[in-house]
């Protein structure tokens, strides 16, 4: 959390509730653009309870497909998860090539391995140019984006992973499947 000092020095806790980077065209986004309602998640890809969210935001944007856009933004732990950052690099190299929620998935759905060999696995199995992924990945072209996503968390009061924001404000609660869409059903 934020923190600030107060007039007589001493240290004030602050919670920022809202979403500080308003949605835009750099968004990674699934769904409508003009759905009534935005789910925004900073996630990790090396994260265990980040996985239990892709599952359930999986089947709730399955079963609420025009009613809800969903933004995936980076928030890498790498402290804690070593792999992440390069994921989230890996993630955005697919993006150039058209194919950022095919990448998404994979990462998620075997995010026990995201070593660099992982990495060329999930590039070639959704037929990424490999020879253009490496070499993006070689040179950081993805560093400074994944960053920014990190930054517009960190504003935002994101200190880990998964954290939701439903229409800007900050989502809270449980995030299994049922509870998360009946918090986007009642923001509808």
């Amino acid at each position: 959390m934020p923190s600030t000092v107060t007039a007589g020095g001493a240290m004030n806790q602050s919670r920022v509730s809202q979403l500080a980077v308003p949605v835009s065209e750099r968004d990674h986004v699934d769904g409508a653009v003009d759905a009534p309602v935005t789910l925004v998640e900073y996630g990790d890809y090396g994260c265990p309870y980040c996985e239990d969210a892709y599952r359930a935001v999986k089947a709730v944007r399955g079963s609420m497909q025009g009613s809800v856009r969903f933004v995936f933004r980076h928030f890498p732990l790498t402290s804690l998860h070593p792999h992440a950052q390069r994921a989230a690099e890996a993630a955005e190299a697919a993006a150039a090539q058209g194919k950022f929620w095919e990448m998404h998935d994979l990462l998620f759905e075997h995010s026990d391995s995201l070593s660099e060999e992982s990495l060329f696995e999930y590039a070639t199995a959704i037929d990424l140019d490999t020879d253009r992924f490496g070499r993006e990945l070689d040179d950081g072209t993805y560093v400074d984006r994944v960053h920014e996503d990190l930054i517009s968390g960190t504003q935002s009061g994101v200190i880990g992973t998964p954290t939701f924001f439903i229409d800007g404000e900050r989502y809270d609660e449980q995030w299994d499947a049922d509870t998360l869409r009946a918090a986007l059903e009642d923001a509808l």
